[in-house]
């Protein structure tokens, strides 16, 4: 997709030799991609030095593209075994790099006191509403799970060997990593045999509409999306919604550029804009930023009932079917 040509300018001074970045207020995406570019120079330009700092007292908002960003950096830096310091670090922040597991890779000092006032990247994390209607929805999907979950399971047993379930980590808001569930419409040696699969989307993220590894009964399941009553069970745990973006695969977001980490800003979901605007037909990555960023635009709670109606509607649609 293509970036914003806006370029920001970062105040860098030097102690003991050592950059120490100033960040601005806020880190969303025009300031991300600048702040890539200036870091990824910086480093360029300052091999021989063995860390550099980057200065957050003045930071009190980040969003999945500035996490992007500093995932970004962070692998330049390691290529010329350079540390990334991080000091001054505000509390929502703080946060922010807690939920996204950055802690772990990065060095935090001088954090200030933890005063929570809010991390919310998109109005429907803070949305006491549609966690309402996503528990009354998990609820109720889940039930509906229980029901055929015998017969399911029993056609995938009798069809090929392997588990009735199947779990894969994906990338939720922020790009946190959690368990995915479905019924399992593949074969069992399916990601040993991925690399054996041409893949025929653009960009980032894999599609075969022919794809042997799909069972016979798997193609069922996904041409009706039963495969995927199981995520009620994430939605109800909160690592889904019921209305969301699609949820990636680790692999898939490791090659996000700054702007496409923009459709972290929201919870993935069972259903969203890419479910009901013909999911089989999409094979270009640009048309999924797109539809992630469309549903972003648009989101209200009476638009997230639309689309859960609209996936109803579709749901039995042959073309339907699942990536």
């Amino acid at each position: 997709m293509s970036n914003p040509t806006l370029e920001i300018d970062f105040p860098i001074d030097y102690q003991h030799s050592c950059p120490v970045v100033k960040l601005p207020q806020r880190l969303t995406l025009i300031e991300s991609i600048s702040f890539k570019k200036l870091c990824a120079k910086l480093i360029e330009q300052n091999r021989e030095i063995s860390k550099i700092v980057f200065d957050f007292e003045n930071t009190w908002f980040i969003d999945s593209s500035g996490i992007g960003a500093l995932i970004g950096i962070h692998v330049i830096a390691r290529a010329y075994q350079q540390e990334l310091i991080f000091q001054q670090v505000q509390p929502p922040v703080m946060e922010i790099l807690e939920m996204a597991e950055l802690t772990e890779i990065f060095q935090i000092q001088s954090t200030k006191l933890r005063v929570s006032k809010g991390i919310a990247t998109h109005p429907s994390i803070d949305s006491s509403l549609k966690r309402l209607i996503d528990v009354i929805g998990a609820i109720i999907g889940l039930i509906i799970t229980a029901i055929i979950f015998l017969p399911i399971a029993i056609a995938i047993k009798l069809d090929s060997p392997g588990p009735v379930l199947f779990s894969q980590t994906r990338c939720g808001w922020l790009g946190q990593k959690f368990k995915i569930w479905k019924f399992r419409s593949m074969c069992i040696d399916a990601e040993t045999r991925k690399a054996t699969v041409s893949n025929q989307a653009a960009g980032a993220f894999f599609k075969n509409s022919f794809d042997p590894r799909i069972t016979r009964v798997g193609g069922f399941l996904r041409r009706t999306s039963l495969d995927e009553f199981p995520q009620f069970w994430n939605v109800l745990k909160g690592d889904m919604s019921l209305v969301g973006t699609r949820p990636p695969i680790p692999d898939e977001v490791a090659i996000y550029e700054v702007p496409e980490w923009q459709r972290l800003n929201v919870k993935p979901g069972i259903t969203g804009e890419w479910q009901v605007n013909g999911r089989s037909q999409i094979n270009n990555f640009e048309d999924v930023i797109k539809l992630d960023l469309r549903y972003q635009k648009e989101w209200s709670l009476l638009h997230d009932l639309q689309l859960i109606l609209k996936t109803v509607l579709i749901i039995f649609d042959k073309n339907s079917g699942a990536v």
